[in-house]
């Protein structure tokens, strides 16, 4: 029977273009190529291993039969995306590098074996099955290097060692004394190109070792949590499209939100939302390099037509992103269906625009150079907002029912025309204030009036609902609201009470079960990370210090051992569900552990409440004397 390991218990590699899923046993589940949204060389990770795996690890160890003596310990090794897997065994150990350089030419995957005491067994079993486990290639032997060709797909696969194919596995049995190293190397082309060269796997180590050294180097922050934070960016950069800036929401499709359920969608694409937030994160740490790449990126997706924006794209700005269903893919722990694409590409979410335009704010802010291009664009997303804001829609969890006014999308409606005066009113930005400044304040007015519950004393999720939302906690963290406003502190307490579990983890909104609600689908899911981090951030803004660390800490203990974050936890199983890794879930962790940071080396300064400058743009204000502005704490 098929061990079926925990989504937690896979590791990441990557070379910046796609990347690949490691499980703890030594077997590669996952692997696009040549790019994250390629279909997949290995699938057995939404299906069995008939689907595509390549394991190396001892030869006593195999899925069928476990052997606790021969779990292994892994860790990145030091600052960087190379995974480190040790194995003891009966008869010795050995250490497993596994990587993919930074690609300059051609994809590759590195997995290196070193002896480190004895001599151990060990075994490489590749079953290579492109077009999501879907084709059996041809392999064969090429001037004694293996390939595996199928349709435009060519896998070479290059080691010392020997290999046999067998019922379209490749098969290598080898020795590992100590003090002596063998390494794997496969590599993708297009079957009708040249073959690849031999690369040299050593040189190929020191080379990736280095450049992640000098990449996460820049980074500034030097405050608390700094292990977690740089773990966390090192995810964002391994989900970063380097060719063209484009950022993945996560680098995998299908993965559940509920284990048998079919919530499971494919996060291989850039969410303008998701992109945006997290180049906040990474601007707040140092990396003005990515935000400079992403704003070229958006110019070219967007092109000449941001009345009809979407709210995602292709890593390179494709906008056909049709969503269709894998049927020959049972699902993972068999959560069907598998889908590629993603229908939400269609819908009309209001709140991008904010999202999109904060960043571009954040940019300004950061120092990075005026762009005459994107001020255009700007000008011409504000222009557009102006006219559709007062539209119901389907919001920031792209729900697939009907459309509503959602309280979110219209705080960030406000956040983009805030982020546009204050553009405007530094000299970044040609805009007629007067206009803006009215519109900020009706847009204000309205949300204030239509979608808080005054018997609750809480926002609401959509105008006129009584369900609650998760996305209400950002009130006070873009400055829509201080963070002392009564109606601030009730949406916190009404979150905490009807949308949390009593250690705080965070569900984004009510789910109906077995009926269709608000979002249109039946079945449940997991309580969502970075709803999690977002109510550390409230906790923290409405003065309430303690506690706010006392659930970081927490939702830091939910980690893999490998420092990684899935988009959800289930709380009665205790296991990460959802896409994996998931920008949203790393991008809240770097966004709290700064904020945490900032108000409580403020708060030991000043020895009492944390009195942060007060944004000059919201009219509604009760008690002006703190804020949770992003662009001040982000």
């Amino acid at each position: 029977m098929k061990r079926l390991p925990r989504i937690e218990q896979y590791g990441l590699i990557g070379d910046m273009q796609t990347s690949a899923h490691v499980c703890d046993d030594g077997s590669i589940d996952w692997l696009c190529l040549p790019r994250f949204d390629s279909p997949a060389v290995f699938a057995g990770l939404l299906g069995t291993e008939k689907h595509g795996t390549w394991q190396i690890a001892p030869a006593a160890r195999s899925r069928s039969g476990l052997d606790p003596e021969l779990s292994p310990d892994r860790r990145y090794c030091g600052d960087s995306l190379v995974l480190e897997t040790v194995w003891r065994t009966p008869t010795g150990s050995v250490r497993v590098l596994d990587f993919m350089p930074p690609r300059d030419g051609t994809p590759q995957v590195i997995r290196i074996v070193e002896g480190l005491a004895g001599e151990v067994p060990m075994v490489s079993a590749m079953r290579p099955r492109p077009g999501y486990g879907s084709v059996s290639p041809w392999i064969h032997e090429v001037d004694g290097r293996m390939v595996a060709e199928a349709g435009a797909d060519a896998l070479w696969l290059d080691t010392c060692v020997e290999q046999v194919e067998k019922d379209g596995v490749v098969i290598s049995g080898f020795d590992v004394p100590a003090g002596q190293s063998m390494a794997f190397v496969l590599s993708w082309c297009p079957s009708h190109a040249a073959a690849p060269d031999v690369p040299d796997p050593e040189a190929a180590l020191a080379e990736t070792l280095a450049f992640w050294q000098e990449w996460t180097q820049k980074c500034t922050y030097d405050g608390p949590y700094r292990e977690p934070v740089v773990r966390s960016l090192i995810a964002l950069k391994a989900m970063t499209y380097g060719p063209s800036g484009g950022i993945v929401a996560a680098p995998s499709t299908s993965l559940p939100e509920e284990i048998g359920g079919n919530r499971n969608w494919d996060y291989r694409f850039t969410w303008l939302r998701d992109a945006s937030t997290t180049l906040a994160a990474l601007l707040g740490t140092g990396y003005r390099q990515e935000a400079q790449a992403w704003r070229r990126w958006l110019l070219r997706a967007v092109a000449g037509d941001p009345e009809n924006l979407q709210i995602m794209y292709g890593l390179t700005g494709e906008r056909d992103l049709r969503e269709r269903e894998l049927p020959w893919l049972p699902g993972y722990e068999g959560s069907d269906p598998v889908r590629v694409g993603n229908g939400a590409a269609d819908q009309l979410q209001l709140d991008v625009y904010g999202e999109v335009i904060e960043t571009l704010y954040l940019a300004h802010q950061s120092g990075v150079a005026h762009c005459a291009d994107s001020a255009v664009l700007h000008q011409r997303l504000i222009k557009h907002l102006a006219q559709r804001w007062h539209e119901p829609d389907e919001g920031i969890w792209e729900i697939r029912g009907a459309r509503r006014h959602f309280v979110h999308s219209k705080v960030m409606a406000w956040v983009a025309v805030d982020r546009t005066i204050r553009l405007a009113e530094a000299g970044a930005l040609d805009m007629d204030l007067g206009p803006l400044i009215e519109l900020r304040e009706t847009i204000h007015r309205e949300v204030c009036a239509e979608g808080f519950d005054p018997v609750r004393n809480t926002f609401t999720q959509s105008y006129g609902s009584q369900e609650l939302d998760a996305a209400t906690l950002l009130i006070p963290r873009v400055g829509f609201l201080p963070p002392d406003d009564p109606r601030v502190i009730g949406t916190v307490d009404a979150v905490r009470r009807e949308l949390s579990t009593a250690d705080g983890l965070v569900h984004r909104y009510p789910t109906a079960g077995e009926d269709a609600g608000v979002d249109g689908l039946a079945g449940d899911e997991g309580t969502f990370v970075l709803c999690s981090f977002w109510l550390v951030d409230a906790l923290a803004l409405t003065g309430r210090l303690d506690e706010a660390h006392a659930l970081f800490e927490h939702l830091l203990a939910l980690r893999s051992d490998l420092g990684l974050l899935a988009e959800e936890f289930d709380p009665v199983h205790q296991r990460q569900l959802g896409n994996f890794p998931q920008a949203f879930s790393h991008m809240g962790l770097i966004q709290s552990a700064r904020l945490l940071h900032l108000l409580s080396t403020r708060s030991s300064r000043h020895q009492g409440s944390v009195a942060l400058p007060v944004p000059r743009s919201a009219p509604d204000r009760r008690r002006q004397t703190r804020t949770g502005l992003a662009s001040q704490h982000a």
